[in-house]
């Protein structure tokens, strides 16, 4: 898993921010109920968030998350992946999520993800970006090749093999942000995933953190805090030059 139960995003809150905050089952359209959660300011926002969660689904981390996005004027909407194997009830913090991980399917996610960004258009928002971390890194990189109108992805810590498959497809910008660091996730394979993305035509960019291990986007990780800055900074501004 990639943070604690009791962590939150690294990211200073706004005092007094006019926002909301509600709980959501979605639909799919293949009939498929998930649990999401949907943070929006007070204002139409012109901008959607979808937030791919790590291998553990939606927790207190991407809701937290999606109330730091919302605070500064995007809709953002967290999602749940385990919709088809284990419904849309609570879920304890330590709990076996790894059987379920494996019967994912991308087919399924991007539906889920298709259903998430209908539901911020719903809200108001006109530039959809996907935002993920880790399984969730991976996963907002193949929305930017299966979800229509995206207008770019930023994966944290994904694993560039998990889109072998459909990097030609992408067609929406991309950012990955690496940590230089990371047992699972080499040097050679973001390399690969530049030359994959160049030849493919698609805009990127690859940051790497240097020393960073894996999850450093984490209130904990105060040795990395300025890795955590800087992922920050980059997400917001690559979001703003492309909305």
């Amino acid at each position: 898993m990639c943070f604690d139960a009791d962590s939150e995003p690294p990211i200073p809150r706004i005092a007094g921010a006019a926002i909301s905050h509600e709980e959501l089952t979605l639909t799919a359209a293949d009939g498929n109920c998930f649990a999401a959660f949907l943070a929006s300011p007070d204002d139409t926002p012109k901008v959607g968030v979808i937030i791919h969660p790590d291998v553990r689904g939606l927790y207190h981390f991407y809701e937290e998350l999606a109330l730091r996005f919302a605070e500064r004027g995007y809709a953002a909407l967290a999602f749940d992946y385990f919709g088809r194997t284990l419904g849309v009830g609570k879920r304890e913090d330590d709990w076996d999520y790894m059987p379920h991980v494996q019967q994912t399917t991308p087919e399924g996610l991007m539906a889920d993800t298709r259903a998430a960004a209908d539901r911020l258009r719903e809200a108001g928002a006109t530039a959809i970006f996907a935002v993920g971390f880790c399984f969730g890194g991976s996963t907002a990189w193949r929305s930017a090749a299966d979800i229509d109108g995206l207008r770019g992805a930023i994966g944290f810590y994904g694993r560039p093999g998990r889109v072998d498959d459909c990097v030609d497809r992408i067609h929406a910008p991309v950012l990955a942000l690496q940590a230089g660091d990371d047992q699972n996730i080499t040097a050679e394979d973001n390399a690969a995933f530049d030359r994959a993305l160049e030849a493919a035509g698609v805009e990127h960019e690859i940051v790497t953190y240097d020393g960073a291990p894996h999850s450093f986007f984490d209130r904990k990780q105060e040795d990395f805090a300025d890795a955590s800055d800087d992922a920050w900074r980059r997400l917001l501004a690559f979001v703003d030059s492309h909305s």
